[in-house]
């Protein structure tokens, strides 16, 4: 997977702010709940699984037009971590069902992982999910982690994962 998952993110986040938030202010401030999260799911690599990864992470609770400020920090088994910051956008399908999105630049330290290329990794996500009130929700994700081709070598991390998400109101 190469930045088609980060390119979908930005794009359909655009769009929904060309939409839903441009006719208020492309980028006017909102409140958004703060969310936790914890997942756990399957990492690949070079189209092999090859372990398996915890990653946590807080959803501020203001936003710019679908931009929710973010961050997250993950293990695996092997001892690679990763720690970023950037933004998500979450979107209401209907019925407590969701879809969200994130991209996140951060550090990447290999520990007995593979080598990626670099420290610096972005972390691209695609996710459905449901709400099951009182601030509880569960969610399937897709993440793609990879340098975008600012180091030489790029040979990108997958995981595929279950999220529990909590908010504070």
């Amino acid at each position: 997977m190469d930045g088609t998952l980060a390119a979908i993110y930005v794009g359909l986040a655009l769009l929904d702010m060309g939409v839903n938030d441009c006719p208020a202010g492309c980028l006017a401030p909102s409140d958004p709940p703060a969310r936790a999260w914890v997942q756990g799911g399957a990492v690949e690599f070079q189209g092999d699984r090859i372990g398996e990864e915890i990653h946590i992470g807080y959803d501020f609770g203001t936003a710019r037009g679908p931009f929710q400020p973010t961050f997250g920090l993950s293990v695996t088994d092997a001892g690679a971590s990763w720690a970023g910051i950037g933004v998500k956008s979450r979107y209401e399908i209907g019925g407590g069902w969701f879809a969200e999105g994130s991209l996140m630049p951060g550090y990447y330290d290999a520990g007995d992982g593979p080598d990626l290329g670099g420290t610096l990794q972005f972390r691209s996500a695609l996710g459905v999910g449901y709400d099951f009130g009182r601030g509880g929700s569960l969610s399937v994700h897709y993440d793609h982690r990879s340098n975008a081709d600012i180091e030489s070598t790029n040979p990108g991390l997958e995981t595929i994962a279950v999220r529990y998400s909590v908010t504070f109101d």
